[in-house]
């Protein structure tokens, strides 16, 4: 039996129904707004796999190209691998719901959302969102939800609820916030350099915002009438984990204060493997067991060593960061390099200049687009001393990346003043504590060393909370193990005025605004610490490119130009490349980029394209050559494809009888423009050069 709820959101209205489609699926609903239709099945096996001792979720998010009126692209034209742009928004549906299951549910469990129709208003990722909470609601897997997604813009000073594409290009604010009843459960995002408290306040009005769509999944469950199921306590030996904690726990309290990561990960390899090997007889095919409980005690000594001491893992104070260390034109060849180091995280990043040949083309359900600023984040296995088969980024790498390209892509120069197609590519050489930040950093400063004129530099911080009652701590620079044993991550980035790029993960409630509020304010200062220490090597964008990054000289030439330089079939376009071997870039407005590496090139190029542009002036001298000779005079070419008549009675002072007497095809002449008819005309006279000089051109 179909069920329905509607919505009413932002001037539109959601609706979200169930029991019509992927019926067999644990849970199903169909999810609109506009014409964008979504739909998000979920889907958990009976039983988990035996010995299984973690939570198997899988998100899938797919664009269809019918949802959109297309056929896929290239040779199979079918729908194949996700687009970066699908990875990001399965990590957006990931990312708040993945907390939100029983610690003992391990069944496989798999979340699908695909788009089957899409209209250019609508976001269907934020649809998913919505959806993937809904199709658990109504389904018997166990989920402690419903959350919601919303996009959050803010134009002309006011907040809006999903945004369209036209109000987004005004906003000065772009983030998605997934919240509960009661808690901020992810927020995703970037800004134009805008205040911690504005951003705070956009984080605030998407929680509010979702309300009416949780009061909606909560109807449409209760509609379904489906019963959750029985997911049976975790059975604890306390006798066990009293034998484990006698035998490990004054190790793990020891090891956890020491500094360094690796020293810190073997000695506790070393107290695992001695208490396993102490209880294995006794507590035979255990051995997980055993290991989680060391686990637990881990993540209990390093909270209450922060909570109680205010001491961290290695030594720190909440506020202090990590020594920092940077470089910059380390690499001679690279048109920008750096090297940032701070404590046991390392990234090695560069960037490269281009021309609009080099912008990526992106096939979207919306039609083609063009990107000219690209960010690459690789975290290769040897950065954390690991191997692994290696076949391409995986999803953390792609929404790595996404978040250091958000940083920093709103301090970037207008693709008007600076034509270039700019990729930026960071290389994990160590990690221990956001890599993304990291690179962050990197970014900005090889931006600065090839010259790109940035507004501001941009650093970026990571930054996490312990809560244990009413007891919080918030720190600054988080390592790893911080990460993973903390109640929320956040990374900021920014400028000196303000904040560029923001994520948050939050696993627990509790955290109030007042929490988020004074981790935020923490944040800046750590980031202010930070962009102080990358000024040391460099502060502002260098004067000049480096002598390996191509040239582009703008120029403009009237509309109906265009032609003139491209020639028929493109053959005067191809001349002056071939000639050259500048790129050469045509926009319909007449703006004509020229890139090399050689000026002396682009000044050739350039004069090309003026002499086949050119447009006579009256009064004005040109050396031309002879093209034809006709009784009544002379036909001089001033400029390639652009002559004049030299009439026989402007050849001479004296009398002319012939005109062969004067001129000859062949000749060069300085002749003088003396007018131009209605009908674009051109009336030379070689008697009015006589006696001239030369024009420098």
């Amino acid at each position: 039996m179909e069920h329905t709820v509607e919505v009413p959101f932002s001037g539109r209205t959601i609706t979200i129904s169930t029991g019509k489609m992927a019926k067999q699926a644990s849970g199903a609903v169909v999810v609109s707004c506009g014409d964008t239709v979504v739909l998000v099945t979920a889907v958990a096996t009976k039983t988990a796999k035996e010995g299984q001792d973690f939570f198997p979720l899988t998100v899938n998010y797919q664009e269809k190209a019918y949802a959109g009126g297309k056929i896929p692209g290239g040779f199979f034209k079918r729908e194949a691998r996700p687009s970066d742009a699908e990875t990001l928004i399965c990590r957006l549906i990931d990312r708040p719901i993945r907390p939100l299951f029983p610690e003992n549910f391990l069944n496989d469990t798999q979340i699908m959302a695909t788009v089957l129709s899409a209209d250019k208003d609508n976001d269907p990722g934020i649809l998913s969102m919505i959806g993937a909470s809904a199709a658990l609601e109504v389904s018997d897997i166990p989920f402690f939800g419903p959350i919601a997604g919303v996009k959050v813009g803010r134009v002309d000073g006011k907040f809006i609820a999903n945004p369209t594409a036209e109000e987004l290009e005004k906003s000065d604010i772009e983030i998605v916030v997934a919240a509960s009843r009661d808690a901020i459960c992810m927020v995703e995002g970037g800004a134009a350099i805008v205040s911690e408290d504005d951003m705070l306040e956009a984080v605030f009005f998407g929680k509010d915002a979702v309300q009416p769509i949780l009061a909606a999944q909560e109807e449409l469950r209760k509609k379904a009438g489906v019963a959750k199921r029985e997911i049976a306590p975790p059975v604890v030996d306390e006798a066990l984990k009293a034998r484990a904690k006698e035998l490990a726990y004054a190790g793990i309290k020891d090891a956890v204060r020491i500094k360094s990561k690796v020293e810190r990960h073997n000695r506790i390899d070393v107290i695992t493997d001695e208490t396993v090997a102490a209880l294995v007889g006794e507590y035979e095919g255990r051995e997980k067991e055993i290991k989680g409980f060391l686990g637990d005690f881990e993540y209990e000594l390093v909270r209450e060593h922060i909570i109680k001491d205010g001491e961290r893992i290695d030594g720190r104070d909440t506020r202090t960061i990590r020594p920092i260390s940077t470089e910059a034109a380390l690499l001679p060849r690279v048109h920008g390099s750096a090297l940032f180091t701070r404590g046991e995280t390392q990234a090695l990043v560069t960037a490269t200049l281009g021309t609009s040949v080099d912008e990526q083309r992106i096939d979207s359900l919306y039609g083609e687009s063009r990107k000219r600023f690209l960010l690459h984040y690789n975290f290769p296995p040897y950065s954390v001393g690991e191997t692994s088969f290696r076949l391409g980024p995986g999803r953390r790498e792609i929404g790595h990346g996404a978040l250091a390209e958000r940083a920093l892509e709103r301090v970037l120069p207008k693709h008007d003043d600076f034509p270039y197609t700019i990729r930026v590519v960071s290389e994990t050489l160590e990690s221990n504590g956001s890599s993304s930040m990291a690179t962050v950093c990197g970014g900005s400063l090889s931006m600065m060393d090839a010259g790109i004129p940035i507004a501001a530099p941009v650093a970026g911080i990571a930054m996490g909370l312990i809560k244990e009652g009413d007891d919080v701590a918030i720190l600054s620079d988080i390592l790893g193990d911080e990460d993973h044993l903390g109640d929320m991550d956040f990374k900021v980035a920014g400028t000196a005025e303000g904040v560029t790029a923001l994520q948050m993960d939050i696993k627990i409630t509790g955290v109030t605004r007042e929490i988020m509020q004074k981790a935020l304010a923490q944040a800046r200062e750590g980031r202010l610490h930070i962009l102080g220490k990358m000024a040391e090597t460099i502060s502002t964008p260098r004067a000049d490119l480096s002598t390996y990054a191509p040239r582009i000289t703008t120029i403009f030439v009237k509309v109906d130009k265009i032609r003139d330089v491209i020639g028929s079939g493109g053959k005067n376009i191809r001349g002056i490349t071939d000639a050259t071997g500048v790129t050469i870039d045509i926009e319909d407005t007449g703006k004509i980029n020229i890139a090399s590496a050689d000026k002396a090139a682009c000044d050739l190029a350039i004069k090309m394209i003026r002499d086949l542009t050119a447009e006579a002036e009256e009064g004005k001298l040109y050396m031309g050559t002879v093209k034809k000779i006709m009784e009544f005079g002379a036909f001089v070419e001033i400029f390639p494809g652009t002559d004049g008549l030299v009439h026989i009675s402007e050849l001479d002072k004296e009398r002319v009888k012939n005109v062969t007497d004067i001129l000859n095809e062949g000749d060069r002449v300085l002749v003088k423009c003396i007018g131009i008819d209605k009908q674009g005309k051109i009336k030379l006279s070689r008697k009015e050069a006589l006696g001239e000089a030369l024009p420098e051109n």
